[in-house]
């Protein structure tokens, strides 16, 4: 019996099951809010929007997608020494269905608290969740690989069904029409929205608390330092976490509250601690090296981790910049359809379920030829096809309203024509290249890094990997206000050069990173041949986590 649990779902261990739907209704929750969450706040008071400015959107954005990945670091950490990851994911997981059951009331007061509380459940939630998958597998076990690429799958799921379902509701003038017919405030349909995201979470909960015991004993039990000394220097840093993070809410409450600093000011002082906490986190890394050899490594990590901020900076324009762009300069009708503009959230999902497996075989037939690229040059043509995504909208920049026209509209009250309009084929089109793009870097990246790091520092390299994440989503969150500022015009071009830049970079330092490896590897012996060669990217097969 026992035996037949372990391969009951699809070969597979019973218990991947419960997390396959956890994670899956927790992508769907998350990506459903957010799909609109930019329209939401630009959209005008009048039809139950927020009225920000793209200033005010592009900051808040800023902060709410880094943190949600920076509080990741701190999540993990508490998860391995005082809760137990399975315990983690069930507060997380309420957390995050009180925060969108916040942002689901009409009511202007609940909406921070209700971004605070999702950010803070996904920091206890995503670290953990995943963690589990692996317990779930000895560590000899060959299914392991296969499993995650289950488990990512229905990451996939939950984050292309949930912009239809949530944009439906948040956007779709039927559903507006409805609520009227039915006696409600059609302005309240952007807060149905947030209720479906919560509801998918609620769901996701229910689920995984209901089918615990298919789990064993995976996650159940944190780890906990024997020695009295280190056990009190936990609950020091604990202390520690929770202080910082209470201060920092009162610090940013405070200059929220004072009338001589503006938002800005606040959201570049944050910009500013995450670039102070990086060079203080790869310091940490060089003055920890035990040799020469070591700080070779961190030195070679550190172009991947200034690509992976790039990338993330630029990837997730999909949630920002360019969600404006579908709301305002896309025409609404696409193959006779009414297309939302959360609707384009869906696409890189698609798209990723479908060419995964192309780019598996790719790389299978290439290793066989003796003919795969290295990570870091993986790397670099991942940036290549990040700048091509953005010349596919080059040409709408000629049709699409000046910087100024956008003013006068927007002054007036009255939305962008459709003779001014571009098809959302182009919006499509971006983000096939943009998959493209991430099936290169998103499952070579954190590889990249771990392989690079000495061994004893991997665990530090997983928080690196993080961190380099909510940089690079806080700079997407910027880049909205940057847009407002300076148009389409001044902002597309700027991000085609970028991404640019970063691949010559990783295309210059590939050889070297490749020639340092194999110096190690040599240095080193056989023995630890396996340890010191050149970084290879997780297994081809697998299904690229979203986040």
């Amino acid at each position: 019996m026992a035996k037949d649990r372990d391969r009951a779902f699809f070969g597979h261990p019973i218990g991947l099951r419960t997390l396959f739907f956890t994670e899956m209704w927790e992508r769907f929750s998350y990506y459903g809010m957010r799909a609109f969450l930019t329209i939401y706040m630009l959209a005008p008071v009048s039809v139950g929007g927020r009225g920000m400015s793209g200033a005010s959107v592009g900051l808040t954005m800023a902060l709410f997608l880094s943190s949600v990945y920076l509080l990741s670091l701190p999540g993990g950490w508490i998860a391995d020494r005082f809760l137990g990851q399975r315990k983690a994911v069930t507060i997380g997981g309420i957390g995050i269905a009180i925060g969108n059951g916040l942002l689901a009331m009409p009511m202007t007061d609940t909406f921070y608290p209700g971004l605070i509380m999702i950010a803070l459940g996904t920091g206890l939630l995503k670290p953990n969740i995943s963690t589990i998958v692996g317990q779930l597998y000895s560590a000899d076990d060959n299914r392991r690989d296969a499993g995650f690429t289950i488990y990512y799958m229905g990451i996939n799921i939950g984050a292309t069904i949930s912009p239809f379902v949530c944009g439906f509701l948040a956007q779709s003038e039927s559903f507006r029409g409805f609520l009227a017919d039915n006696g409600i405030d059609p302005t309240w349909c952007w807060h149905f929205g947030f209720a479906a995201a919560a509801i998918g979470m609620v769901g996701g909960l229910i689920q995984y608390l209901l089918q615990q015991k298919d789990l064993g004993d995976s996650g159940l039990h944190p780890t906990i330092p024997e020695d009295p000394e280190v056990a009190a220097r936990d609950v020091m840093r604990l202390k520690i976490i929770i202080g910082g993070l209470v201060g920092a809410a009162v610090f940013f409450g405070a200059l929220a509250m004072g009338t001589d600093i503006s938002p800005n000011t606040i959201g570049d002082i944050f910009g500013i601690g995450l670039g102070i906490g990086a060079i203080v986190v790869f310091y940490g890394f060089f003055t920890k090296a035990r040799d020469a050899g070591e700080r070779r490594r961190v030195i070679a990590m550190i172009p991947l981790f200034i690509g992976a901020i790039a990338f993330f900076g630029i990837f997730e324009q999909a949630s920002t910049t360019l969600s404006v762009f579908g709301e305002d300069l896309t025409r609404r009708e696409l193959l006779g359809l009414t297309i939302e503009a959360s609707y384009y959230q869906s696409v890189n999902g698609i798209f990723i379920v479908a060419l995964a497996p192309v780019f598996a075989f790719m790389w299978v037939r290439l290793a066989r030829a003796g003919k795969e690229p290295s990570s870091v040059v993986k790397f670099a043509i991942g940036m290549i096809f990040v700048a091509l995504s953005f010349v596919v909208m080059l040409p709408t920049l000629s049709t699409v309203p000046s910087l100024e026209e956008m003013a006068a509209l927007k002054k007036a009250g009255q939305i962008v024509p459709d003779a001014q309009r571009v098809s959302g084929g182009y919006l499509i089109a971006l983000y096939f290249v943009y998959t493209i793009a991430e099936l290169f870097i998103s499952p070579v990246g954190l590889s990249s890094m771990s392989k690079l790091a000495p061994q004893r520092l991997a665990g530090m390299v997983m928080g690196t990997w993080f961190l380099g994440t909510a940089i690079g989503n806080y700079l997407a969150g910027r880049a909205a206000g940057f847009a407002e500022n300076r148009g389409f015009g001044f902002l597309f071009p700027f991000l085609i050069v970028s991404a640019l830049v970063v691949s010559v970079a990783l295309f210059f330092v590939a050889p070297m990173i490749k020639k340092m490896m194999k110096a190690e590897a040599n240095a080193s012996g056989p023995a630890d041949k396996s340890e010191k060669a050149e970084p290879e990217p997780l297994p081809s097969a697998r299904v690229v986590d979203k986040d």
